[in-house]
């Protein structure tokens, strides 16, 4: 029996030149320009699922669906929202269309339409465990998820390990200190344990720096 290939998954990340998403306010758009957004819906449409958080369903409200220039009839991808205590919107606009996967630790709503849930353990800090994500995302036949999330999400899938992939738009831009970081703390107590990517290409967007990581 020919063992399955492992899933790709990409963390996609658009931040300043500092590596910040957001100004402290929460005010993020538009960091990248109109072209890496552009890029960003061609990669949606070459993933089979979309994963956000929903800290960034509250904050942005998004679509999460892939409108790349010139193909109306792109394929979309299994939108997912991790969302430990259920609070989604019952009117977000990620409610529309195919049905959503939400992932959650437990409790219920009567409320929400066109959404599958899916009760899963929770992780140390209480919020759903991102490797039991992955896993049933593996048993559902999805061979490749995008994270388009905040820095709580980012830090869970790099701390998880199932991150291969990191497509970084760096805008130039510098925000400082007081900004919103992208990845949220790894929990590291030496440098040889942080998580390292190889840098496969680099390349201008626009006035943006698109750089393509390969997990090391």
């Amino acid at each position: 029996m020919t063992a399955s290939a492992p899933m790709r998954v990409t963390l996609k990340l658009a931040t300043s030149l500092d590596g910040r998403i957001a100004l402290a306010n929460g005010q993020s758009q538009w960091i990248t320009g109109p072209e890496a957004r552009a890029e960003v819906h061609r990669m949606r449409a070459a993933h089979d699922a979309l994963l956000t958080g929903i800290g960034t369903v509250l904050a942005d409200d998004p679509q999460m669906t892939a409108r790349p220039e010139g193909s109306p009839a792109a394929r979309q991808p299994q939108r997912i929202v991790l969302d430990s205590q259920l609070r989604l919107p019952v009117f977000s606009e990620i409610l529309t269309g195919d049905a959503v996967w939400v992932f959650h630790t437990g409790g219920a709503r009567s409320d929400l339409e066109n959404v599958e849930l899916f009760e899963t353990e929770a992780d140390d800090e209480g919020r759903v465990s991102f490797s039991s994500v992955m896993q049933t995302l593996a048993s559902k036949g999805i061979e490749s998820v995008m994270i388009e999330a905040g820095a709580e999400i980012a830090g869970a899938a790099i701390r998880s390990g199932c991150v291969t992939r990191i497509e970084w738009f760096r805008a130039p831009k510098l925000i400082g200190a007081e900004g919103r970081a992208c990845i949220a703390g790894l929990g590291l107590e030496e440098l040889g344990l942080a998580p390292t990517f190889n840098r496969i290409s680099v390349r201008t967007c626009g006035a943006d720096l698109w750089e393509t990581y390969q997990k090391g």
